[in-house]
């Protein structure tokens, strides 16, 4: 299953997944909005689970950069996205990602 935002119909967060992404600062309203917005989503290239994820690249309303991990999980409405890990991204991260796209890619 690939990444499509068509089919996302709720972002799930519990105790588990909010907390991960608590401890790095950043908050629900911004991974919703870089999520609902339209992020760089790759899929991530070292799981540690069966379970497929993916990271997403985007900014928040204020312009600051986030990277965040998630999972898609198939639910009888559509396609549950949620989020596993989210952190503010560092400058040369920043940089590297302008550079990856600044070549088209």
């Amino acid at each position: 299953m690939g990444w499509s935002q068509t089919n996302v119909v709720d972002i799930e967060w519990d105790d588990g997944n909010w907390l991960k992404c608590a401890k790095h600062g950043v908050s629900k309203g911004e991974i919703e909005h870089v999520l609902s917005g339209e992020p760089m989503v790759l899929p991530d290239r070292s799981p540690v689970t069966s379970e497929t994820r993916y990271n997403a690249v985007g900014r928040n309303a204020t312009g600051r950069y986030l990277f965040i991990v998630f999972a898609m999980r198939s639910q009888d409405a559509g396609m549950v996205l949620r989020p596993i890990s989210a952190t503010y991204m560092h400058k040369q991260e920043i940089d590297h990602y302008e550079q990856y796209q600044s070549n088209g890619k």
